[in-house]
């Protein structure tokens, strides 16, 4: 049975009329040809923030598995609006959430990993509709409890979907369409990267940018699933990047609010990078003004319910925006206080990596303007 898999991120989900915009998306690929599609959502955009806080003011203390089963409402719902907007276009489909997709973790709660998959619930669903919704960023672990697989990773899901069931290519819509070489939000004149590696997509995604999540990413290297990077807008589908084996790009990413702890000596600070690399966060020890530092850019929830529970003799000291310059096998790390001052030194970056990129865009607004007389 020959299966597209299609991600769509919270983005995809501003408002609940999107959800028919999807739908109706889905419907025309298997009216072109598809034969059963897979669709793995996320969270309504701002859903999964909202659910931490209601949750944090009924307990400041909810304990991580009560936490993980809350969150995972936010994608259970998306699912079944978008299933709900499917069968509104007479096309039959099914939603299944983290119970019944046959994925299964351990019980790191607020961040777990993925042990063991199993086909056969997806495929069993397929078999008798053509279309199932699966919710993301959720499975359970070996006792049939709830895990979250953490923020954002709803990336993660489709990929470990695609893999059981034998589907080289995933793709993941967004509301960019590829990876660029920076945040275009952030500095207009970044450049579209039509292909990059696996391990360069990782680092990026690893020091802030937000384009894919950076254990989804690790996983389709090892499953040797194709990354392809779209957006679905209101022209159609825009197909920007493809992640893969091969092709690389400088970058400069800025990741913001990021907390930053102190040790007492090189031998603590070490033992804090080694508690954190094996849990595969990332951590960046950094030389700053009051001595050296950690700075974790990725899994920030769990990393800091880890350090919390470990004696570790680290001493937070604050959140800094972090800008990461990616130049090959280089990379610099720089701490900065202000998040503005963080975007100012982050066009700086990308302006010396780019400048014809600079000058062309200068052209392009200055062609576009009439003259002073």
């Amino acid at each position: 049975m020959k299966v597209t898999v299609l991600k769509f991120g919270g983005s995809s989900f501003l408002h609940p009329k999107d959800y028919g915009r999807v739908a109706e998306h889905i419907a025309d690929r298997l009216a072109a040809g598809e034969n059963k599609i897979v669709a793995v959502v996320s969270a309504m955009s701002g859903t999964t923030g909202n659910l931490k806080k209601v949750m944090l003011d009924v307990n400041k203390q909810a304990s991580p598995s009560n936490l993980d089963g809350a969150l995972a409402t936010g994608e259970m719902l998306s699912a079944c609006l978008l299933e709900a907007a499917i069968n509104r276009l007479g096309v039959s489909a099914m939603s299944l959430n983290g119970y019944s997709l046959g994925i299964r973790t351990n019980s790191d709660f607020g961040r777990a990993s993925i042990k063991s998959v199993d086909p056969k619930p997806i495929m069993a669903a397929l078999q008798e509709h053509d279309v199932v919704v699966a919710a993301g960023a959720q499975a359970i672990d070996q006792s049939g409890r709830l895990t979250f697989l953490g923020r954002n990773s709803s990336d993660l899901t489709a990929m470990a979907i695609a893999s059981m069931l034998g589907e080289n290519a995933c793709e993941i819509y967004s509301d960019v369409p590829g990876v660029y070489t920076a945040d275009p939000y952030l500095i207009p004149e970044a450049q579209l990267i039509p292909e990059i590696a696996y391990r360069a997509m990782l680092q990026m995604s690893r020091h802030g940018a937000k384009v894919l999540h950076h254990r989804a990413v690790h996983y389709a290297e090892m499953h040797k699933v194709t990354i392809v990077c779209k957006s679905l807008t209101g022209d159609g589908t825009i197909t920007g990047s493809i992640v893969t084996g091969h092709g690389n790009a400088r970058s400069v990413t800025v990741a913001r609010d990021i907390p930053v702890f102190s040790c007492a000596t090189l031998d603590e600070s070490d033992k804090l990078c080694a508690l954190l690399a094996r849990h595969d966060i990332n951590a960046v020890r950094v030389e700053d003004s009051g001595g050296v530092v950690i700075c974790i850019t990725s899994d920030i929830d769990f990393a800091l319910r880890l350090v919390a529970l470990t004696d570790t003799h680290s001493v937070f000291i604050g959140s800094k925006n972090v800008v990461t310059e990616l130049d090959c096998s280089v990379l610099r790390v720089h701490l900065v206080g202000d998040y503005e001052h963080a975007i100012f030194l982050a066009r700086q970056i990308h302006e010396r990596m780019y400048p014809a990129a600079v000058s062309a865009a200068s052209g392009s607004r200055m062609a576009g303007q009439p003259l002073s007389l």
